[in-house]
């Protein structure tokens, strides 16, 4: 079987059906970006050359054929026949490196520089050009799309984004509602019901909001939300973290741990000795996650809800403790 999202099981159908969808892009965005061509971006390099090119020419220092198969991953053969070939044309040029004299340091010529940005001034045009024939409303959409397909195949942490921690502000409940019965709607089939309850939460933290106790975090990255979490009021010594969601395409750069840290520091701030939080047994990120932190299980029950036999959990934090 194949497994798709948290702890979700994709029958052999929907699987092959989303592989041909996977390769069906990319087969039209091959074929958008050229590069079925024999040269790349109206140039005689190849994508092979190219790539080298790039890769060479926006570096800070010199470059190493090992630092350059690692950024571009490719096969250490195939890339030192590559560079053979671009130095006899007069492309790169090779100098022992003064710290290690069995590397050798790669740097672009004077016409490995102007091939350079030809190379990246064509770039530039293809994609402003493709761009600009997509309605303007819609760009916003194509450009998340894409980084949310990089954060989601991305496994170098080294290249995550910035993201910015800030208080809820007008508006922001709508996303809280649409983004939570979205994806779980997507990922574990739960309908209205749950939507209903997120509804009722959010509601309820707006009718009864205490500034000083309770509060609702924003998680933005490049200006869009892609996260939230609250601390709401139970009782004066105990605190709720609820309506805890990460975006797929912020997650595995530590977004859900940083957004429990903020409710754990915040609880223990406002005076609280207990956090508390309700999950469910199939949630097993969010579960390792809160048992990694120090919550721990103080109560299970079976239920059925949002059209699914469930178990419930109730975890709770010693803040005191903690």
């Amino acid at each position: 079987m194949f497994r798709v999202g948290i702890g979700m099981d994709v029958p052999q159908e929907r699987a092959a059906a989303q592989v041909e969808a996977v390769r069906r892009f990319n087969r039209f965005y091959t074929r958008q970006i050229g590069l079925l061509r024999d040269g790349m971006v109206d140039t005689q390099f190849s994508l092979g050359e190219a790539r080298v090119i790039y890769e060479i020419g926006r570096a800070k220092e010199a470059s190493t054929a090992t630092t350059l198969a690692t950024a571009l991953g490719l096969d250490h053969g195939y890339l030192s026949r590559l560079l053979q070939g671009m130095s006899k044309v007069g492309l790169i040029t090779r100098k022992p490196s003064p710290h290690d004299r069995r590397q050798t340091l790669l740097t672009l010529s004077a016409r490995g520089r102007t091939a350079f940005t030809k190379l990246d001034r064509g770039s530039h045009a293809l994609v402003a050009g493709m761009l600009s024939r997509v309605p303007a409303p819609h760009q916003h959409q194509l450009v998340d799309a894409m980084q949310t397909i990089e954060a989601a195949l991305r496994t170098d942490a080294a290249h995550s984004p910035a993201v910015l921690l800030r208080p809820h502000r007008c508006g922001d409940m709508g996303y809280v509602l649409e983004s939570h019965a979205r994806l779980y709607a997507e990922e574990r089939g739960w309908g209205a019901s749950f939507e209903i309850l997120i509804a009722e939460i959010v509601h309820a933290f707006l009718r009864d909001h205490d500034a000083a106790r309770e509060r609702c975090w924003i998680a933005e990255m490049d200006g869009a939300p892609v996260g939230c979490v609250f601390v709401v009021k139970g009782d004066e010594q105990t605190a709720k973290l609820r309506l805890l969601l990460v975006e797929p395409r912020a997650r595995g750069i530590g977004l859900a741990r940083r957004l429990v840290e903020e409710c754990i520091r915040f609880a223990r701030e406002a005076g609280y000795r207990r956090l508390t939080l309700w999950t469910q047994s199939i949630l097993i990120e969010a579960r390792a996650l809160y048992q990694s932190r120090g919550f721990q299980i103080v109560n299970q029950a079976p239920h059925c809800s949002f059209g699914y036999d469930l178990i419930g959990e109730t975890w709770a934090y010693d803040l005191a403790a903690g």
